[in-house]
């Protein structure tokens, strides 16, 4: 069962992170992916949210017709403290130029009940990026 655990565990983060990260230039599409990303983690994401809102990286993508996408290049996750570490690599595509960043988030995962929304019955809590900084392409 603790094999599984951690395997639910790591499918929650990645889905998580791409539902939080994979953009396309459509409003519409964005509010209803991110929106899937709420229901699997707790107010830290809604602030970091609001904070790329903020900064008008939403609006960006749209106005500049990029499209955002994740890769997971590994999880890192701790059984006893549930901790974990998410490495990945963003790559923004501009019509002008393509932009690669590696990323760096760190969370813990609470178990909640299953829902539609969380088929996973996990929470991710105290998300926060650590790194997200430009790579040479």
């Amino acid at each position: 069962l603790e094999s599984n655990f951690i395997m639910e565990a790591k499918a929650h983060i990645q889905l998580f992170h791409q539902y939080f990260f994979n953009l396309p230039p459509d409003n519409d599409y964005i509010k209803w992916t991110v929106g899937k990303a709420m229901y699997m983690a707790d107010g830290t994401a809604l602030k970091q949210k609001q904070a790329l809102d903020e900064n008008g990286f939403y609006s960006d993508i749209i106005s500049s017709s990029a499209v955002c996408t994740i890769i997971c290049d590994s999880i890192q996750f701790d059984e006893h403290t549930r901790r974990f570490n998410y490495f990945g690599t963003q790559i923004i595509k501009r019509r002008t130029r393509d932009l690669k960043r590696s990323m760096l988030t760190t969370g813990s995962v609470e178990n909640v009940p299953r829902t539609q929304n969380n088929p996973h019955g996990l929470m991710i809590t105290n998300w926060r990026t650590l790194e997200n900084k430009d790579l040479d392409y």
